[in-house]
């Protein structure tokens, strides 16, 4: 080990490009999730002419919901994309954190000169979910397989009954609770007060700024058409809070006044997205501007099962009121400190809670005008592992166009009571 400290190096964010996030069983409906990355990558590729030998040190990347294919997504995509075949690739997966934890993991690299550049990015169908063998007939067909003779397969196989053969579908549900993530998230509702007219507010902007981010052309360089979209397909213009108020809750039923609807949650949707990180050398070598610079990070989990649930504090996507805490008294800086906030809007009442957990917490509040400006999950859509990615590229550009030092943070929340967090600086 070399006893001279290792000197840190700045991480630039060069840009992005991701496919536009669909709906459920919509147009991506039979697209897997290497064929979306591999859309997304090459659309990088392309933008930034990556396509020769050593242009990308590595690709991170990860999906939530995959298949048994899937166990070498990232490099399978790399093999099958425009980048170079001898990139090498590696697959992470923390929930709806996979793809800003694919940054961090490819950040650090490059920050300690192990590799001038990479790709981090992730993908997720709830459209071609894998569906999982019934258990028991998992063990009989084992049990079949190891037997020695043909009358020991057969009588095996004889224990096969029609229950046996109804697949395992994956379950939008905590394994320790069993409890929906949107449960999760009106039981947190209901202990911070979040109401029903402020959640239909903040989702009415999130759709609003994503249509005017559209208009003005800003997504022009970041979305890359596929299987004819153009566009987030989540993506309702005309939303306003007086017509999201008509829609019936659909969480948080077995309590009074339930607040949380199909319109102030985040859909189940198919996308992917990736961004180009490097060293300040490798940007200059090759004539180009970094957007901004990854300069923070930090993760943190919340006791979602005996902490202090029912008080708000640990709820299941609460941990982002701990992580950023953290990482701003590690950097030196309060919630005024940043010129925007981007935080993931897996529901409208998280993100308010959130919020209310920071101000709580003595960190100040975030004017409204500063968060999640081009509009964020509740429009876009959620594709669990590609929004970290698209988040990271949505607030690297919107730092470069101010043309002036500015500061963003980025905030999401995580199946398993987790949280992924991250500062972008533009200097």
């Amino acid at each position: 080990m070399n006893p001279q400290k290792m000197s840190v190096r700045r991480v630039a964010v060069v840009g992005g490009a991701r496919i536009p996030f669909a709906r459920s069983d919509g147009p991506y409906a039979t697209a897997s999730n290497q064929q979306m990355l591999t859309a997304a990558l090459d659309g990088l590729v392309e933008r930034y002419g990556l396509q020769e030998p050593g242009a990308v040190g590595e690709f991170a990347a990860g999906a939530v919901l995959k298949h048994s294919r899937d166990f070498n997504l990232a490099r399978e995509t790399v093999l099958g994309s425009r980048l170079h075949p001898a990139t090498p690739a590696y697959d992470i997966q923390q929930a709806c954190g996979t793809g800003l934890q694919a940054v961090i993991a490819a950040a650090n690299k490059i920050a300690l000169g192990q590799t001038e550049s990479a790709v981090a990015g992730g993908a997720d169908t709830a459209s071609d979910a894998p569906l999982g063998v019934n258990d028991t007939l998992r063990r009989i067909l084992l049990q079949a397989r190891r037997a020695k003779s043909l009358g020991g397969r057969v009588k095996a196989l004889a224990k096969v009954r029609p229950a046996h053969l109804v697949p395992d579908i994956p379950r939008n549900a905590e394994p320790r609770t069993g409890l929906s993530m949107g449960e999760h998230a009106a039981v947190t509702a209901r202990a911070w007060g979040i109401g029903r007219e402020a959640q239909d507010e903040l989702a009415a902007a999130s759709h609003q700024r994503l249509a005017a981010a559209y208009e003005r052309g800003f997504f022009q360089d970041l979305v890359i058409p596929f299987r004819g979209l153009a566009r987030d397909q989540n993506l309702r213009p005309g939303s306003t809070a007086e017509k999201l108020a008509a829609l019936k809750p659909v969480f948080g039923l077995g309590h009074p006044h339930p607040t949380m609807t199909a319109g102030n949650s985040t859909p189940l949707t198919d996308g992917a997205a990736t961004v180009l990180l490097a060293s300040e050398e490798w940007v200059r070598e090759r004539g180009l501007e970094p957007l901004a610079y990854l300069t923070a990070y930090e993760t943190a989990a919340v006791d979602f099962v005996g902490g202090d649930v029912a008080g708000g504090e640990d709820g299941l996507l609460m941990a982002p009121a701990y992580a950023v805490p953290r990482m701003l008294e590690r950097a030196g800086l309060g919630l005024a400190d940043f010129d925007l906030v981007e935080i993931h809007e897996a529901f409208a009442s998280q993100v308010l809670a959130t919020l209310a957990a920071w101000e709580k917490r003595g960190l100040g509040t975030v004017d409204r005008a500063r968060l999640n400006v081009a509009g964020s999950s509740l429009a876009t859509g959620h594709p669990f592992a590609a929004t970290g990615a698209r988040i990271v590229a949505t607030l690297a550009k919107l730092l470069a166009e101010r043309d002036a030092p500015a500061r963003g943070l980025i905030s999401i929340c995580a199946a398993g009571g987790q949280g992924v967090t991250a500062i972008l600086e533009r200097v």
